[in-house]
């Protein structure tokens, strides 16, 4: 009984902190201080019932019904004064004034429940927008999951590449070093034999040319004298005093013979 008796209290308490709101489409405020209510139990806000109820004929703006009689708009105080409450149905008989407040609570509790209503409405196109969303977002995943897994293998490809040339490219790197080596090692070979198929007269040419120009280069001169790279001695001017037919010999490389390169490459 104490449970039935607190429910209902908590069921009063509630109904009586709900505030009604106006009916207007594009409003939905809390209605204070003035209101505009119609006979066909709606209520608006005092400024788009003043907007609206001053055109003849006057229309719902909720549900379009037409609004011709004297008393089809009123508008009301929805805290009115003391006085007001003591008087406004003073005189009336008790099936009156019980009608009265019938009705009065009738009109309430429709505007609750299309309150409710259109909350179970909003909720249910929420719900639905969600449940498209949600598609939508799962359909959007799974393409970014295959995008990604494409990706994924195509970087394991590239991986694969990658290690691919690096392979290849120390192979080449390792080929390379050994063909330098035998490059080189042909070309010591080489001028050691065009060394020894050299006539002695053009290898001691060779030999005091290099001496004397490494000697004219390292020779100390004075500042009033040519540069070190400018020097010239005996052994440079002997050197560049040449007859044209030893300066051809001593600039001419023949290629050896055959026979002493054929015979030199068996020997090593």
């Amino acid at each position: 009984m104490r449970r039935g008796l607190t429910r209902h209290k908590t069921r009063a308490m509630s109904v009586c902190d709900y505030s009604l709101l106006c009916n207007f489409p594009k409003c939905r405020a809390k209605l204070s201080g003035f209101a505009w209510t119609t006979a066909c139990s709606h209520i608006f806000c005092d400024q788009h019932g003043s907007g609206e109820f001053s055109r003849t004929p006057a229309i719902c703006p909720a549900c379009s019904s037409a609004l011709s009689g004297k008393l089809d708009i009123v508008r009301t105080e929805l805290a009115p004064s003391e006085q007001y409450k003591t008087m406004v149905l003073v005189g009336l008989r008790p099936e009156t004034v019980l009608d009265i407040s019938h009705r009065a609570l009738a009109f309430w509790t429709y505007q609750v429940n299309q309150e409710r209503l259109l909350m179970e409405y909003s909720l249910s196109r929420a719900e639905i927008q969600v449940a498209q969303m949600e598609k939508v977002m799962a359909q959007q995943n799974q393409t970014r999951e295959l995008e990604m897994n494409a990706l994924r293998e195509e970087i394991t490809l590239l991986n694969k590449r990658v290690e691919e040339y690096k392979r290849k490219y120390s192979e080449v790197s390792e080929l390379l070093t050994k063909k330098s080596k035998q490059y080189q090692k042909l070309q010591g070979l080489f001028e050691a034999l065009r060394l020894r198929t050299m006539p002695p007269v053009e290898r001691d040419g060779l030999h005091h040319a290099s001496q004397a120009f490494t000697t004219g280069l390292v020779r100390q001169r004075s500042p009033q004298s040519s540069p070190p790279f400018l020097a010239v001695g005996p052994e440079v001017d002997r050197l560049f005093s040449l007859e044209p037919e030893s300066f051809k010999s001593f600039f001419q490389f023949n290629s050896p013979p055959r026979e002493k390169v054929h015979s030199f490459i068996k020997k090593h």
